[in-house]
């Protein structure tokens, strides 16, 4: 936020308008290589499908790759590659049993997203 001042010219005597910072300005920032990871994990973050399958992730212990696509409403392919772009983000992890994968969530990489903004580090 800025405040606005007035002072007089020496030539013509009409004000002028001074705008003087009110804060003191902010050092901490997210370092490069942190602002690269959380940008990664913001992108496997920014389809709507994707979001859906984190919500049903994190609310369970684990979920079929099968249910998943019933819950986001996609097919099986369309499902198995959002679940890709978010494991290769690390915020999910997956376990073949059988013809089915089973997938988690990784909840310490979502907290990493909360605390790196918060601390700028």
């Amino acid at each position: 936020m800025t405040t606005k001042t007035s002072l007089p010219t020496k030539a013509s005597g009409t004000p002028l308008t001074v705008l003087t910072a009110c804060c003191a300005p902010v050092d901490s920032a997210v370092a490069d290589d942190a602002a690269q990871s959380l940008a990664t994990m913001f992108k496997a973050l920014s389809d709507p499908a994707r979001v859906k399958a984190m919500s049903m992730l994190l609310n369970a212990e684990e979920v079929c790759a099968c249910d998943i696509a019933d819950g986001i409403g996609k097919s099986q392919a369309t499902a198995s590659h959002h679940l890709s772009i978010l494991r290769k983000a690390g915020l999910v992890t997956g376990e073949k049993r059988g013809t089915w994968v089973y997938y988690r969530a990784v909840p310490e990489r979502l907290a990493a997203i909360g605390d790196a903004l918060a601390l700028g580090t």
